[in-house]
């Protein structure tokens, strides 16, 4: 309550002083007893809420609400409500007050002949905007503000902002030297001579929420981002995660883009949203957004050819406290969940042609099955089409790029991956076009069905590019064969579990599965000495 809303100017968008019941993660009324002053919006919406009140004076915009529209559609005097306020209480003028961008109120209905004319005048040229005038500010009055992570009790009030003071922010130290980071040799992960051990720790796919209930629940996740808020379930500090994995004997973090990109979504609805209110937190995606037409989450569309700087940049930063701290990243390049099962997973995708601004070829309206499901797996994997297979090969790439220098990341094709031999083929030869052309060596998991997996191994030259074998999506059974996932079937991995995996027979091993995989994975390093096994 109480907030004064002062010469704000919102273009395209509104203010309002309003119940906005369950929106917001149900936030009923966003205030009262507060004032707009001056204030100028495609949308004013100033009603009064129970038992208390609001006020607009100086209105300029659609107008919506029962309180009284003071001077609607003229400005009031003082220009400032706050600082006539702060000059009452301190009985002399804020210096700062002249740091207010210059707004001319006077009347222009009938002018002068030579105020006319500095009217024209002054319409030869854009008008002065808000971002250029704090530019002008910074030059001649330059700001001194720095940040300092404080403790606090509230999770929610982390950065305060501080003055004159050193922050107190740990500075991460990058290990340069290559023969401190992790390698391949013999088959085995070691850094500095020892085996690489621990757990692992997955991240959030889609939800989340920043009530502090939630908080207990919370898992740490690399690229979420709460604005303006630091921690466990809010954006997370990469210095804390990583020492925490440390005392908890957590050797990995299996990292993949988030399912969709804020949380309303998570209603798993496909509907268009009506507007760009987008709820926190956001789980961040690899592409930047283009600044034109909107997609179906009611911000701007994506341009798959330009990179979100902060997503990767926070993906770099893990990588390189984990070469610090002895850790790991599984890198997914993909997230098949995105392209099959519920609509919602497609609605808001990045790659869904409505989305960006492409022309990645994918049908539109997007034909649901049952009005429901999604089944876009063949599509996306299409490699002939020329447009997404240059689009593929540049993303391929950037998740090359982004960690040529790091040696703690493992670089995996797909979370949730039950694709096609030809997009694995196409994956591994745009990898040893970039060890070539970089003469850098990616750390390769073929992490796929059988039976991709064992044509690939087959093939001498793209086996060559693998460094590591995943086990994931087939599984020893006890006394003898395997059950796996098919291939290029456009079924996801749990929609073929509960058709059935397929059985490969066999005979002659042991009797328990421990024996079973011991087996397996042995059976693979005799084969491909030189490759590392994971069970995972």
């Amino acid at each position: 309550t109480g907030v004064l809303f002062d010469v704000v100017n919102v273009e395209g968008h509104g203010i309002y002083f309003s119940n906005r019941g369950q929106d917001g993660l149900g936030a009923g009324w966003t205030t009262g007893n507060s004032m707009m002053w001056n204030c100028s919006a495609s949308m004013l919406a100033c009603p009064l809420p129970p038992t208390a009140y609001n006020w607009s004076y100086g209105a300029w915009g659609q107008r919506s609400g029962n309180v009284e529209w003071n001077s609607a559609g003229s400005f009031v005097k003082p220009h400032s409500l706050y600082y006539a306020q702060l000059a009452a209480r301190t009985g002399k003028k804020h210096p700062d007050q002249d740091k207010l961008m210059p707004f001319d109120t006077s009347s222009a209905t009938n002018p002068p002949i030579d105020r006319a004319q500095e009217f024209v005048a002054e319409a030869r040229k854009p008008a002065l905007e808000l971002k250029d005038w704090i530019d002008s500010i910074n030059i001649n009055s330059p700001l001194s503000v720095r940040y300092e992570k404080t403790k606090k009790k509230d999770p929610s009030l982390v950065w305060q902002k501080k003055s004159g003071r050193k922050s107190a922010h740990k500075k991460s130290t990058v290990l340069t030297n290559g023969e401190s980071l992790m390698k391949l040799e013999g088959g085995l992960l070691v850094k500095e001579e020892k085996i690489l051990s621990g757990g692992r720790q997955g991240i959030v796919w889609w939800n989340g929420n920043l009530r502090l209930r939630y908080l207990a629940k919370a898992r740490p996740h690399i690229t979420r981002y709460a604005p303006g808020r630091t921690g466990m379930g809010f954006t997370d500090d990469l210095d804390e995660m990583t020492d925490n994995m440390l005392s908890q004997n957590i050797l990995v973090t299996d990292h993949n883009y988030g399912l969709w990109y804020d949380r309303r979504r998570d209603d798993h609805e496909r509907i268009k949203r009506m507007d760009g209110y987008v709820w926190p937190p956001f789980y961040e995606l690899p592409f930047a957004r283009s600044g034109e037409g909107t997609a179906w989450d009611g911000l701007s569309k994506y341009d798959l050819t330009k990179w979100n700087v902060w997503y990767w940049n926070r993906l770099k930063k893990y990588a390189d406290l984990a070469d610090e701290k002895g850790l790991v990243l599984f890198h997914q390049h993909y997230f098949q969940h995105n392209i099959l099962e519920a609509g919602a997973h497609w609605a808001d995708f990045p790659w869904r042609s409505a989305n960006n601004v492409n022309e990645t070829g994918f049908p539109e309206p997007v034909p649901y099955a049952a009005d429901k499901r999604i089944f876009m797996a063949e599509l996306f994997y299409d490699v002939q089409h020329p447009v997404r297979r240059e689009l593929h090969r540049n993303y391929i790439r950037k998740c090359l790029d982004n960690f040529a220098e790091n040696g703690s990341v493992l670089q995996f094709i797909s979370e949730e991956f039950t694709g096609p031999l030809h997009f694995v083929e196409f994956w591994l030869d745009v990898i040893a076009e970039w060890e070539a052309e970089t003469q850098k060596d990616a750390k390769v998991v073929l992490c796929v069905t059988k039976d991709v997996q064992d044509k690939i191994l087959d093939d001498p030259k793209r086996a060559a590019v693998v460094d590591i074998i995943d086990i994931k999506y087939w599984r020893p059974v006890p006394g003898g064969g395997y059950t796996t996932l098919l291939s290029g079937l456009n079924l996801a991995p749990r929609q073929q579990s509960r058709a059935g995996s397929t059985r490969i027979p066999g005979s002659g091993g042991a009797a328990d599965m421990p024996g079973r995989v011991y087996e397996t994975i042995l059976s693979l390093r005799e084969t491909f000495p030189d490759k590392a096994v994971l069970y995972s």
